[in-house]
C-alpha cells in the first residue's frame, strides 16, 4: 500500500514537472486554455447555482431552529449564515460538487484520449501532451474555481435571506444588519486560500488518473470513479490542514 501511494505521488510530481516547457504554439495554448474555462468554469455554474442557494436558505432555517432563546438578537442568524457559508460551505462544499462534475470529465476525456491511441499521435508529432493537454485545464480551474466559491458566497447568503422573510424567521432589516456586523475580511483570504488548493487538487488529481489509463473503456470508468474519491478525500484533508494553519 505504501509503494504504491508513494510510486503515484512520484509519477503525479513527474506529470507535473513535464508540464512546465516552453509552448510550441503559444496560439493553440490560448485557445485550449479559454475552450477549458468555458467547460469547467461556465458549465459549472447551473450546479453551484442551485447548491449555494439551497445551501444558503437551509443554514438559516436550521440555524432559526436552534436559536430559540428570545435572550439571543434574530441578526445573529445573519451572522451565522454569512461566516458559515464563506469560510465552509462556499469553498468547500461546492468544490466537492465540482470534484465530481469536473473531475469525472477531465479523467474521462483524458483517458478516452489515452485508449484511443490520440496522446501517443500528439507525442510522435512533436507535441509535449502534458503541457497541451493538462496545464490548460489545471490553469482554467485555477481561474474559474475560485470565481465559482464567490458567485457561491454571495448566492448562498442571498439564499439564506430569500429563505429567512419568506418563512417569517426574519425580516430584511434585521438580516442586513446581522450581515453588516462583525465582518472579518481574513475569513475571504481563508475561503480563497482554499478555493485555489481545491482549485488544483481537483483539475490534477483527475488529470493524472485520466492521463495514465491503461487498458479499455472499463478502466475509464474505474480511473473516474478513483479520481473522484481521490479528489474529495484530499479536498476534506487539505480542508483540516489549511484550518489548522491559517485559523
Amino acid at each position: 500500500m505504501e509503494f504504491k501511494l508513494f510510486y503515484h505521488f512520484g509519477r503525479f510530481l513527474l506529470m507535473l514537472k513535464g508540464m512546465f516547457t516552453r509552448p510550441e504554439n503559444m496560439r493553440m495554448y490560448w485557445k485550449e486554455l479559454m475552450h477549458q474555462c468555458v467547460e469547467i468554469g461556465v458549465g459549472s455554474v447551473g450546479i453551484v447555482f442551485i447548491i449555494s442557494l439551497f445551501l444558503g436558505a437551509v443554514t438559516t432555517v436550521q440555524t432559526a431552529y436552534q436559536l430559540t432563546s428570545g435572550l439571543i438578537p434574530k441578526s445573529t442568524i445573519a451572522q451565522i449564515v454569512r461566516d458559515t457559508m464563506i469560510i465552509e460551505l462556499a469553498p468547500t462544499m461546492v468544490c466537492i460538487v465540482l470534484g465530481g462534475v469536473v473531475g469525472s470529465k477531465i479523467a474521462s476525456e483524458l483517458g478516452n484520449m489515452r485508449i484511443s491511441e490520440q496522446i501517443d499521435a500528439q507525442e510522435i508529432m512533436g507535441i509535449n501532451t502534458k503541457a497541451y493537454l493538462i496545464f490548460p485545464k489545471i490553469l482554467a480551474s485555477l481561474i474559474t474555481i475560485p470565481a465559482l466559491v464567490i458567485i457561491a458566497a454571495f448566492l448562498g447568503i442571498w439564499g439564506g435571506l430569500q429563505a429567512g422573510k419568506l418563512s417569517g424567521i426574519i425580516s430584511h432589516e434585521e438580516f442586513m444588519q446581522g450581515l453588516r456586523a462583525s465582518f472579518d475580511g481574513y475569513n475571504v483570504f481563508f475561503a480563497l486560500s482554499k478555493s485555489y488548493t481545491y482549485a488544483f487538487i481537483i483539475s490534477s488529481i483527475p488529470a493524472y488518473y485520466g492521463y495514465n489509463v491503461t487498458g479499455g473503456a472499463l478502466e475509464i470508468g474505474r480511473a473516474s470513479t478513483t479520481s473522484v474519491v481521490v479528489s474529495c478525500i484530499l479536498i476534506l484533508f487539505a480542508d483540516y490542514i489549511l484550518a489548522a494553519i491559517l485559523l
